[in-house]
């Protein structure tokens, strides 16, 4: 190996390692104190309770893991957004499982809680995925009240979901093992089934304090809407557990008894692992972004067999359009190509970039993967669109919205790995977060924005630096680097990955040596719905 290869590779394994410690931090919810405090009423974590109801916790993947990160500080944070999201396996039916943490302010939903809590439902929703949910929460957290209780994408959206996805024949299933108040308490009794843990779980929609307050009635929190009144006196659940790990036993047993569904149909052989060691992605991939590379190597790294069967090989090089195999799975990937490219007709291409032949290229391919029932995989490197008087007299934007419609069109499911960079219409074009991917995940070297920090420093100096000369000052070399420095740490914060993953723009930060796991797990999801409508591009300009 080279010195290149491994210099990449110390970078690529250093920023994996900061993934894992992240993690690490991020699973202790609200820290060792309160977990202890937990333990000592006799409960299981949110994350030991799903571990406990998986059949493989090793074989699940966690959605959103690092939701609120670095956000409400002046409130003591918000972990993991309070709520743990995970998708695997119960007695052998692939299920979402949705468990507040009530390590994390007793469980309360701040803003990005009640995202991440639609994200999980639009996940059973989109797959026909049935959906648990093990509720230990103290409701809205009232000092936010008006980011998370009005709005259609806030809390009360979670319970016309529920409504919408018991029409749509999507299992639902509650565990209450703590607080489930105020608003929160039509969550367990709009599923199927819903079963309360003796003693510690409690429902209703006012507490002991002010029903006092409001009535004037004196009563207990457990005659008011423990265990024994809910399954005794007003019906309200089903079945009464003796604790935390009856309850989830229960639902072990409500799951496996559950008949198969209808499937979509996606292709699938017996999984064969690729040939080239994917451990050499770390050193493949650069550690500067602005760095040149062969993604067929990424790719190689990443597919059965490291066997694909590229599209149009020598037409629109900037983008790989390839059938392959992933665990099995057919799928259609496309993919930037960073490295520079040199055509038929002697010009040099830009790797990164989409050109016109590129996007006419991904549209043909998309729509071929759509008539084939293949679903797509989008592997995003992507610096944007080619600008300047050729490209745009070429028609670049007339080819990259049909390449936009295409994405926008495609019935099949669409899954997002951001590898380096997505910058601009670049992260639109190549199935980014508002284009509907089933999954969307990034590797710790993403970077998502408008454009590059350096890009966008520059930029923004020559704004800042022109309204200060206006207001008469001195610009000299020594202040305009501090200004450059300081506009390009501010922009280099709002492009990690991290910022993104805190704010659900993508569903999770990998190491790349789980990709597979997540592409696989992603189409057994989609697998469970039937493709319900036909491909239509609709009007395009031709």
């Amino acid at each position: 190996m080279d010195l290149k290869f491994n210099k990449n590779e110390d970078h690529n394994k250093l920023l994996v390692s900061d993934l894992k410690h992240r993690l690490a931090k991020v699973k202790l919810g609200g820290g060792e104190k309160r977990i202890a405090k937990h333990h000592e009423k006799g409960k299981l974590t949110a994350r030991e309770r799903i571990d406990f109801l998986l059949d493989d916790a090793e074989k699940a993947i966690e959605i959103a893991a690092f939701a609120g990160e670095g956000m409400y500080e002046e409130h003591g944070g918000c972990p993991s957004g309070g709520v743990v999201v995970k998708i695997g396996h119960i007695s052998g039916k692939q299920c979402i499982v949705v468990a507040n943490d009530a390590t994390v302010k007793a469980g309360a939903w701040f803003p990005i809680t009640g995202k991440k809590n639609l994200r999980a439902q639009e996940l059973s929703i989109e797959n026909k995925l049935p959906i648990i949910y093990l509720v230990d929460s103290a409701g809205v957290y009232l000092p936010m009240q008006d980011e998370i209780f009005p709005d259609k994408e806030h809390f009360g959206r979670i319970f016309r979901n529920n409504a919408v996805m018991s029409s749509m024949g999507i299992t639902q299933i509650s565990a209450v093992m703590g607080s489930c108040v105020a608003g929160g308490a039509y969550l367990p009794i709009m599923s199927d089934e819903a079963m309360i843990v003796d003693k510690t779980g409690s429902i209703f929609l006012a507490g002991s304090y002010l029903v006092k307050a409001a009535i004037g009635e004196t009563v207990d929190n457990e005659t008011l809407g423990g265990a024994t009144t809910h399954c005794e006196i007003s019906g309200v659940t089903d079945y009464k557990a003796s604790d935390d790990r009856d309850a989830l036993t229960r639902i072990k047993n409500i799951m496996g008894k559950i008949g198969d569904f209808e499937k979509a149909g996606y292709n699938r052989i017996e999984a064969a692992k690729p040939k080239e060691d994917p451990q050499d992605i770390y050193g493949i991939l650069p550690a500067k972004r602005s760095d040149q590379y062969d993604m067929t190597e990424i790719i190689k790294r990443l597919v059965d067999n490291s066997e694909y069967e590229e599209y149009k090989e020598g037409y629109g090089q900037t983008l790989i359009t390839a059938y392959a195999r992933i665990d099995g799975w057919a799928v259609g990937i496309v993919a930037n190509q960073r490295k520079i490219v040199k055509t038929k007709k002697g010009e040099m291409q830009f790797g990164g970039v989409i050109y016109s032949d590129s996007a006419d290229k991904a549209t043909r391919f998309i729509a071929n993967c759509n008539q084939k029932k293949i679903p797509l995989v989008f592997l995003q490197d992507v610096t944007g669109f080619m600008v300047g008087s050729k490209s745009e007299h070429g028609g670049i934007i007339k080819d990259g919205a049909k390449m936009v419609n295409a994405v926008s069109n495609s019935v099949v499911p669409k899954f997002t790995i951001v590898v380096g960079n997505s910058y601009g219409a670049g992260n639109y074009a190549m199935c980014g977060k508002a284009y509907d991917p089933r999954l969307i995940a990034a590797w710790p070297s993403a970077e998502l924005a408008v454009m590059s920090g350096n890009s966008a420093a520059k930029v923004l100096l020559q704004i800042e630096t022109a309204s200060l000369k206006k207001q008469g000052k001195e610009i000299t070399p020594e202040v305009e680097k501090e200004l450059y420095d300081k506009i390009k740490a501010r922009y280099d914060e709002q492009v990690s990955p991290y910022y993104a993953a805190s704010r659900i723009w993508t569903d999770a930060i990998i190491d790349p040596l789980d990709t597979r796991k997540w592409i696989s797990t992603g189409i057994e999801a989609a697998n469970h719905a039937p493709i319900e409508k036909k491909f239509n591009l609709g009007v395009i300009q031709v």
